[in-house]
């Protein structure tokens, strides 16, 4: 064998060997990514898990278009874990949490699931309620700061995840102002997932986020005003405000 040939042989063998190494790589990288994400959202492969339909206050049995696209979102996220969705109307999941993952959209309003959890999880929060049009209609109170929300131009969401102990699965809740912040909350949530497992681990947190001009910019343009795991997580002093959730 010449040494023209012998060195394009080598060749051969070691670009072979060199993509052989890079694909075991990424593949190794892959799983290792997917493993700490079903450990985040608490969806082992075949598993499954809720998702806790809202109804629009004001239409019977309808969902508005923003909350539909927010299913969307989380659905390609468990479709990416390997797990398997049930949905069911806020007002029919009537059990426990803990056992199964549940992604529960909407408001207290909207929502008697999430007027639930909030009750039992985030007793720090409360939610102005208010049928009546006015400038503290669906404003936030977290801990002592408050959040009027601005139509369209600035609107608050809470985004949390919460657990009852080590063996638990999670609940995500998406509790906006409006149905377009319930969809940035899902959004935010699939683009900056591992970002939030790296930080919070396992464990329960609770992030405000504002959408800004979601008349121009829909729900693609989100900041997070703070981490407010602590205050959401404290009860508030004196009596609290009863929150009304809509009839289906």
């Amino acid at each position: 064998m010449s040494d023209e040939i012998r060195d394009i042989v080598l060749g051969v063998a070691t670009a072979g060997l060199c993509a052989a190494i890079g694909w075991l790589a990424r593949t190794q990288l892959w799983r290792r990514r997917l493993r700490r994400r079903r450990v985040f959202f608490g969806m082992p492969e075949g598993s499954e898990c809720l998702l806790v339909v809202n109804r629009e206050a004001g239409r019977d049995g309808s969902v508005h278009r923003f909350d539909v696209f927010a299913l969307m979102e989380l659905s390609a996220l468990v479709r990416e874990c390997g797990a398997h969705p049930q949905v069911v109307w806020h007002d029919a999941a009537q059990q426990g949490f803990g056992e199964r993952t549940e992604f529960c959209v909407g408001g207290p309003v909207s929502n008697r699931r999430t007027s639930a959890h909030l009750s039992s999880l985030l007793p720090g929060v409360r939610i102005n309620t208010d049928a009546e049009p006015g400038p503290e209609q669906g404003s936030f109170q977290i801990g002592p700061d408050h959040y009027r929300m601005d139509p369209g131009v600035c609107e608050y969401v809470l985004l949390a995840r919460l657990t009852t102990g080590q063996d638990t699965r999670p609940v995500f809740l998406f509790c906006g102002q409006r149905a377009i912040t319930n969809q940035a909350a899902t959004r935010y949530l699939s683009r900056h997932h591992e970002k939030l497992a790296r930080k919070h681990g396992g464990g329960s947190f609770a992030l405000l986020l504002k959408v800004v001009n979601s008349r121009a910019y829909g729900p693609d343009v989100v900041e997070v005003v703070a981490d407010v795991s602590r205050a959401a997580q404290a009860p508030l002093p004196g009596p609290r405000t009863q929150q009304r959730a809509a009839s289906s």
